[in-house]
């Protein structure tokens, strides 16, 4: 493992959350158009291991995006996405990207966790061809951070700054909860790495900074910890 970093600061595209993990200490990768924080100078091995307990990522520069309007479901299905009819579900592709259906008439689209998929710009790409089509494209990549907790000490965690009951006998993988984490709205989408429970959490990115301080303090009495993206990949065997 190389010590050598990139200032995040020398891109144009950069996380909301960039100066907090430079802070902290992340090696920073070029990836996804800006800087990412590669790890916090430990192997992804080592930083995949904090995960089991109690983990803080922040996977804002990879592709998520939205669709909102009339047609949006229709219109996602004849570009070959898999959306089904009940809301507050996640469904998975085959490609890992998770199409997260928030309303009747809205879609999140979350990239794979390591954003191999083109499925986003795709989709991006022919919406703006098919003008007349009622599904707009909404830019959550811009608009949404997206950070990703991990850990069995998660939804004890949550439980500090959250309402909704996040434990596996309450909610499951795949479900969905639009709700407030320490008074603000997110977006939380379960969906485990292997063993190790996951919680996607997006939401407004003028908001990223309150909510990252927020999560580091409430994960304090957890041991928890901040990994890279080079630990994510570790736990999805990538």
């Amino acid at each position: 493992m190389t010590s050598v970093t990139l200032n995040p600061a020398d891109f144009t595209r950069r996380s909301p959350v960039y100066r907090e993990l430079r802070d902290a200490g992340a090696r920073f990768v070029e990836s996804f158009g800006g800087a990412i924080a590669e790890d916090f100078m430990e192997s992804a091995e080592a930083e995949a291991k904090s995960a089991a307990g109690l983990a803080l990522a922040d996977l804002s520069l990879l592709p998520h995006f939205g669709f909102k309007g009339r047609e949006t479901v229709d219109w996602l299905r004849s570009q070959g996405v898999d959306v089904g009819d009940q809301d507050n579900v996640a469904y998975r592709q085959e490609d890992g990207v998770l199409a997260a259906k928030l309303a009747p008439r809205e879609v999140l689209l979350i990239a794979d966790i390591v954003g191999r998929s083109d499925l986003c710009a795709r989709l991006a790409d022919s919406a703006s061809i098919e003008e007349e089509v009622e599904a707009f494209p909404v830019p959550r990549g811009d608009g949404y951070f997206w950070f990703l907790v991990l850990g069995e000490s998660a939804p004890a965690m949550f439980a500090k700054i959250c309402g909704v009951d996040l434990r596996s006998s309450s909610f499951g993988e795949l479900e969905i909860a639009q709700t407030s984490v320490a008074r603000m709205n997110v977006v939380i989408v379960r969906c485990d790495l292997g063993e190790t429970p996951a919680y996607h959490v997006l939401g407004d990115v003028a908001s990223a900074s309150y909510l990252w301080a927020c999560l580091l303090d409430a994960m304090e009495e957890f041991d928890g910890r901040l990994i890279g993206h080079g630990a994510i990949r570790h736990l999805a065997g990538l």
